[in-house]
């Protein structure tokens, strides 16, 4: 044979492979988990405060946890954990008391010191979000917002009932007391900063026009510092005259701020974990600490490219080299604290059990086409070839397709179903589902009937087919990865002791947020680790 016909036959064969995407064979076995997107602390980040011993001290709702924050390097350690520690906003009393919002839980928490007990001062306030101590009387103020829209004035003895102070404000949140006694800050749903009057409630527009404003400090000087949540921008408003000048543009997604006594403006974004530190003098900006990601959650991939359902985010990821790019943002977009996501060549359905509701988004102009809200619960969506969705109601057990003008024509696939958390098409055409009771389970999208592929699996949570035809299942109770073959329903470890689980609040889905599994066409395993919110690759060994 001659060299030029050996080229030849050579490269015909390496254009069949490439045309063909033969699938790589099922591996021997799998190497350590590699960092593809760095950790980062907090879950979501929310309330600051700076307490007596100068500690900057910071909130997380999603991530049950009240963090110590170095101001100086950044560094961050858990100083109250879950579920006790979920924290939404924190105030810092005239005698170094500190009291923080369990949001999610409608709960007020409140402790002396570092080594005294906790009390809880207040409960069934759901949504209660921001408070702050009156630093010359002691009294301890707290609001509800997006779950409930009131003032309250909170017995710090724990004897006395909350006093409602006020209703139907428009979302009082990141508020201030001043020096007079006044409460300072935003009407979320109003685009306004305002006094108010803890004696009897009156309510004074003090500055407006702001888009989304989210929190309000005092700086001592005659001004509050504003941040608008929607804009990303940093705000000084002249208190004598309501005069508004943008001092710092930030990112979108930011949630609220603290004044230290030295003057430094401390600002958090919970799209990016992040905690910026503002000079007024210099109008330097300093990044203290900071994520890629912020909460993530469901994952799919597609050729090169992770989506990523991220909460705080909707992201992209190169599964090569790690890189993130926002798609879409809380505050400065209409998406709903996604949980999952689920992807076909035209659109993504972003799941979100939070506020019962999915979202189709179209791929190409990344704009919402169709909402589905009123949902039990829902833990998963694929959008269809055939523009229909099919979606998984953990409350109620059951996988319903939507189809139709405004998907009103709701036809249930099966139920029974013991916790459905998330789903897969799979190569045969069926529908493939974790149980949250512990099974793997095979469904049948013509007929609705269901067969166990595999069971006594802990809490079962994300799950992707391989290209040999194999499901990695995260198993997040057990903090691992299984291979499963649904031929017999036999497994193996793919990865162990992962940063996966993490637990929620009472009250909350035991799936709380859900560990994202995705396979790449070359076999390469990612999965997203709620415990410390990086993403993995798991690469597979011949």
């Amino acid at each position: 044979m001659n060299r030029t016909l050996a080229v030849g036959l050579l490269t015909a064969v390496l254009t069949l492979g490439a045309c063909t995407s033969i699938p790589p064979s099922r591996p021997a076995a799998w190497g350590a988990p590699e960092v593809l997107v760095a950790p980062s602390s907090f879950s979501g980040v929310h309330g600051l405060a700076v307490d007596t011993q100068g500690r900057l001290l910071a909130g997380s709702v999603v991530g049950n946890t009240l963090w110590e924050v170095n101001r100086t390097t950044g560094a961050a350690k858990v100083l109250i954990a879950g579920p006790e520690g979920q924290a939404d906003d924190i105030a810092i009393g005239p005698r170094g008391e500190m009291a923080w919002t369990n949001y999610l839980m409608g709960m007020l928490r409140y402790r002396e010191n570092d080594a005294a007990p906790m009390r809880i001062l207040a409960r069934d306030l759901p949504g209660l979000n921001s408070l702050d101590f009156d630093r010359q009387s002691g009294k301890l103020y707290a609001s509800q917002v997006f779950l409930g829209d009131a003032l309250w004035e909170i017995d710090v003895a724990g004897k006395a009932p909350p006093r409602l102070i006020k209703k139907d404000m428009g979302g009082f949140n990141g508020f201030e007391v001043g020096p007079d006694g006044m409460l300072y800050g935003p009407l979320w749903f109003k685009g306004q900063v305002v006094k108010i009057n803890p004696a009897n409630g009156d309510l004074t527009v003090i500055a407006s026009g702001f888009k989304v404003p989210a929190a309000a400090n005092l700086d001592g000087k005659g001004h509050l510092y504003v941040v608008d949540t929607a804009t990303g921008e940093l705000v000084r408003v002249a208190l004598a005259s309501g005069a508004k000048t943008v001092v710092k543009q930030l990112k979108t997604a930011l949630d609220n701020l603290a004044i230290a006594p030295d003057g430094t403006v401390y600002v958090s974004n919970m799209a990016d974990n992040s905690i910026e530190a503002f000079n007024p003098a210099t109008g330097e900006v300093r990044v203290l600490t900071s994520g890629k990601l912020a909460v993530p959650a469901g994952l799919k991939i597609d050729g090169d490219t992770l989506y990523v359902a991220d909460v705080f985010g909707f992201r992209e990821v190169n599964a090569q080299s790690g890189a993130v790019k926002d798609i879409l943002r809380m505050q400065a977009s209409d998406m709903e604290y996604p949980f999952a996501v689920g992807v076909s060549a035209s659109h993504f359905a972003l799941t979100s059990w939070f506020t019962g509701s999915v979202q189709l988004v179209d791929r190409a102009s990344r704009k919402t086409t169709a909402w589905l809200h009123g949902l039990k619960a829902p833990m998963d969506a694929i959008p269809m070839a055939d523009g229909s969705i099919v979606y998984a109601e953990i409350a109620t057990g059951s996988i319903t397709r939507a189809s139709g003008d405004k998907f009103a024509t709701r036809k249930v696939v099966t139920d029974g179903l013991a916790g459905p958390v998330q789903m897969v098409l799979g190569q045969d055409g069926a529908l493939y589902v974790t149980e949250a009771a512990g099974k793997l389970t095979r469904v049948d999208l013509a007929t609705g009937a269901k067969r166990t592929v595999a069971d006594g699996l802990a809490l079962p949570e994300g799950l992707a087919q391989t290209p040999w035809g194999s499901f990695i299942v995260a198993e997040s109770a057990a903090q691992r990865l299984v291979e499963i073959n649904p031929a017999d329903g036999s497994r193996r470890t793919v990865a162990d002791a992962l940063p996966i689980g993490m637990a929620g609040g009472p009250g909350m889905p035991p799936p709380y947020v859900v560990t994202g599994v995705a396979v790449g066409p070359d076999g390469t395993v990612y999965l997203t680790a709620d415990r410390n919110n990086a993403l993995y690759r798991i690469r597979a060994r011949p």
